[in-house]
C-alpha cells in the first residue's frame, strides 16, 4: 500500500502561483506514471498534468503554458508549479501514481481557490 499526501494548497489571487507537492510514503522509482487531477464543484475530475517514465509530460489545454510537473525519485515527491492562476482553476487537486498496467493510487487532495 502507498499513501499519497498532497500538500501546497490555498487561496490566492487571479495571476498568483502556488507549488503544490505530492509525498509518497515510499520510493516512486517504480510509478510509470505520476499525475495531478482536479475536480472543481459539479464537475467531472480532469487530468491537469502527466509525467510518464519520468520525462514524458503531457498537460491539458487550458494549464499549457501556465503550469509544470516534475518529480524528484530522491525525495518521493511530485510536484505541480502553478503560475498566472485563474479562477477557473480552483478545484480540488488529487495526486495520481500508477505502477504496472493498472495498480492505482490516488491523494486525498488539496483545495486550491483563485479569488480576489
Amino acid at each position: 500500500q502507498v499513501q499519497l499526501v498532497e500538500s501546497g494548497g490555498g487561496l490566492v489571487q487571479p495571476g498568483g502561483s502556488l507549488r503544490l507537492s505530492c509525498a509518497a510514503s515510499r520510493s516512486i522509482f517504480s510509478f510509470n506514471r505520476m499525475a495531478w487531477y482536479r475536480q472543481a464543484p459539479g464537475k467531472a475530475r480532469e487530468l491537469v498534468a502527466a509525467i510518464v517514465s519520468g520525462t514524458s509530460t503531457d498537460y491539458v489545454d487550458s494549464v499549457k503554458g501556465r503550469c509544470t510537473i516534475s518529480r524528484d525519485n530522491a525525495k518521493n515527491t511530485v510536484n505541480l508549479q502553478m503560475n498566472s492562476l485563474k479562477p477557473e482553476d480552483t478545484a480540488v487537486y488529487y495526486c495520481y501514481a500508477r505502477v504496472g498496467p493498472s495498480l492505482v493510487y490516488w491523494g486525498q487532495g488539496t483545495q486550491v481557490t483563485v479569488s480576489s
